[in-house]
């Protein structure tokens, strides 16, 4: 499926235009989610194959489940580094004591 692929590739392009045009650090931290979420749209989409199904029961065709799994854990650790950043962001600007 290039479609996935391509928009995949145009929002990590938004993030990384975010990450050198943005100074504010929230900003900056929500860029770098964006790319994240582009990776993740775009590795998803390589591992779709049409007309596949999951490789649960024997088939003649079956999807990879691999891109699926570790996309899974980048979202997961995706969202435990901008707790931190955005909690790091915070404690230098003096508002959480």
């Amino acid at each position: 499926m290039i479609e996935a692929e391509v928009a995949g590739i145009i929002i990590m392009l938004v993030g990384f235009y975010g990450l050198m045009s943005k100074k504010n650090l929230i900003k900056i931290v929500l860029s770098i989610n964006i790319v994240s979420v582009g990776l993740v749209l775009f590795f998803t989409g390589t591992g779709y194959i049409e007309g596949a199904r999951v490789p649960i029961m024997p088939q003649k065709s079956v999807v990879d489940p691999l891109p699926a799994a570790l996309m899974l854990t980048t979202l997961v650790v995706d969202v435990a580094i901008t707790a931190l950043a955005l909690t790091i962001i915070l404690r230098m600007r003096g508002e959480l004591k």
